[in-house]
């Protein structure tokens, strides 16, 4: 760590003589992470040494020390060896590093239990919160480490014991009262977690600094709230809530804020806080007003790194993430947004360094407090079966590549392939402008069914076993909702125009008996004469139901071959207007798509 005149901050390091005379040198190493995970406001004018800067400095350290007559050198480092850390990580560092006889590492947390062996340096790490007393024994040659479980060890100094004892049951007294009470395990975990997906904790804590932000600045002058996952240490358990819970939960003594910036500023700082996502990372943003999701199938592409800082800015934001709507209202890149948030983020920490261009306001109202007074006040004290879930704001999924987040039919590819209704064509891609068959129509309508057993042989002479939809083929003939191209044949393999979608959707309702209303007026649309006798009732009723629209404000185009990105539409329409009408149906997911979808909140 040095200053802005390039001077060593803290002592290098420090050597110790043992009892026989033998020298131990010790040295420290702080992660150039510290720039964005300290409050950045608190750390102005420090750099932090990363990559080759920070393994010269380790290995002058230690040439030092060794000129210096030191038998033993250890490294105590606040690296870790959390992927996202790379290439910062203690195992980095002693990959590049010679000489180094003992590391003792920690910020990520890891218990390595035993210790581990790099580049001939024995890595040691316990864990956390004192789960874990590492001990390291020397006897001249080799180095030995070892954990003493929490609670193996019951010895204590009565007069450290007697002081601690005392400040403790002030403060207890004081932080142990209980104000509110919780019906619901607010969930709190690292990894799955806060760090990786929607959490009703989460959910909690935004919808609390929400809250607590529009107290402050009016009802109608803050859009939403987001808050980092890593900010978010502990679970609450079930029963009652005391004001300890709240600041062991939020620790840091950080105070509510607001960011306001632009739509396409709050994108890039929702991607580049996702960018390890579905892999654990601090930044991880919990948020209320706000719904996007993350397609993990894009790999996070690094544009610009931030200024004093080890993330980078998305390459391309819109890649990974889409954010569905703010506030209520559908999103807006060119909108200006104000964001609740906490102001360790608010400052730039983390990944959030684009809102070090943006206008913030600090409230000063302390995080906890904001939890605490949420409750007392919006909630009469008591955390409900409100919070029993995670709402569905956030959705952590593996969707097809080719399908963008700006497209026009995002959300409706979104709903039939995380409800495992159609598939992709190969390679995880959806292929939207892709001519549609009649046998993946069918599949479809399969799909939706829960894909229910079949028996019995078909009467299509051109349907085989092997083919991919001959269950879906079989099942159809069987219900009636199809007869064929005629001449006994299916028709697999052809394509299907968008009036004979129209037909098949409105006999499906039939055969649901949910057919809704019966038709609309064609009138208005031109083309109007060109669709078929046979499918007219057929195309009225999938107008009048919402199910297929005008290719433009005059024209339905039925004799068009249907695309994929129609179909998709089409049935999420049919499916959310029709088949869900006076309830919500639970899908029947196929085995891949339950693969494919990693986490869905």
């Amino acid at each position: 760590v040095v200053d802005q005149n390039a001077r060593q901050v803290f002592t290098q390091y420090m050597i110790y003589e043992l009892e026989d005379g033998r020298l131990v040198g010790v040295f420290g190493l702080a992660t150039p992470e510290t720039a964005t995970k300290a409050h950045p406001d608190k750390i102005k004018g420090l750099t932090f040494l990363a990559g080759q800067e920070l393994y010269d400095c380790a290995q002058k350290q230690v040439d030092e020390l060794r000129d210096q007559g030191c038998e033993l050198v250890i490294a105590l480092g606040h690296l870790g060896v959390d992927e996202e850390s790379a290439p910062n990580r203690s195992t980095d560092v002693l990959k590049h590093v010679n000489g180094i006889d003992l590391f003792v590492d920690g910020h990520s947390h890891t218990e390595i239990e035993g210790g581990e062996l790099v580049n001939n340096t024995l890595l040691v790490s316990t864990g956390e919160s004192l789960h874990n007393i590492g001990v390291v024994v020397y006897d001249g040659n080799a180095m030995h480490a070892s954990f003493v479980k929490y609670g193996e060890y019951d010895g204590q100094d009565e007069t450290v014991a007697k002081l601690v004892n005392e400040v403790n049951q002030k403060v207890s007294a004081e932080l142990d009262k209980k104000f509110a009470e919780t019906k619901v395990l607010l969930n709190g975990e690292r990894e799955p977690g806060v760090r990786t997906e929607e959490t009703n904790l989460g959910d909690f804590a935004c919808d609390a600094i929400l809250w607590q932000a529009r107290q402050s600045l009016g009802e109608d002058a803050v859009d939403a709230a987001l808050t980092n996952g890593g900010g978010i240490r502990a679970s609450i358990a079930v029963g009652d809530v005391t004001m300890n819970d709240m600041k062991t939960v939020f620790p840091y003594g950080n105070t509510v804020a607001t960011v306001t910036l632009t739509g396409a500023q709050l994108l890039e700082a929702i991607e580049a806080a996702t960018c390890s996502t579905p892999t654990s990372i601090g930044a991880f943003p919990q948020v209320a007003g706000i719904e996007y999701t993350v397609n993990t199938a894009v790999p996070y592409e690094n544009g610009r790194q931030y200024e004093n800082s080890t993330y980078y800015a998305p390459a391309n934001p819109g890649a990974r993430v889409t954010i569905t709507s703010v506030d209520g209202e559908a999103f807006d890149e060119d909108a200006t947004y104000t964001i609740a948030t906490n102001d360790f983020t608010a400052a730039g920490g983390d990944t959030y360094g684009v809102f070090t261009k943006c206008q913030t306001y600090d409230t000063g109202i302390a995080m906890e407090d904001a939890l605490v007074n949420y409750v007392t006040e919006a909630l009469d004290g008591v955390i409900g079966e409100a919070y029993a879930e995670p709402a569905g704001r956030i959705t952590i999924a593996k969707l097809p590549t080719d399908v963008k987040g700006n497209s026009g039919y995002f959300e409706e590819v979104k709903y039939v392939w995380l409800n495992g209704m159609m598939s992709g064509v190969g390679n995880n891609t959806f292929q939207p402008n892709g001519t549609v068959t009649r046998g993946a129509v069918y599949q479809t309508l399969y799909n939706m069914a829960g894909k229910p057993e079949v028996t019995g042989e078909s009467s299509f002479t051109d349907v085989k076993d092997s083919d991919w939809f001959a269950d879906a083929a079989l099942w159809a003939e069987q219900n009636d909702l199809t007869t064929g191209v005629g001449n006994h044949t299916f028709g697999g393999n052809q394509n299907v125009t968008r009036e004979q979608l129209a037909k098949i959707f409105r006999d499906y309702a039939v055969f649901l008996d949910k057919e809704g209303e019966k038709s609309a007026d064609l009138s208005g649309y031109s083309d109007r004469e060109q669709v078929a006798e046979w499918a007219m009732e057929g195309m009225e009723w999938s107008v009048a139901n919402g199910i297929v629209g005008g290719t433009t404000t005059t024209t339905l185009s039925p004799n068009a071959n249907a695309i994929r990105a129609q179909l998709a539409i089409m049935l999420y329409r049919f499916d959310t207007k029709v088949v869900q009408a006076g309830g919500i149906r639970e899908f029947k997911r196929s085995e891949e798509h339950t693969s494919e979808l990693q986490s869905r909140s």
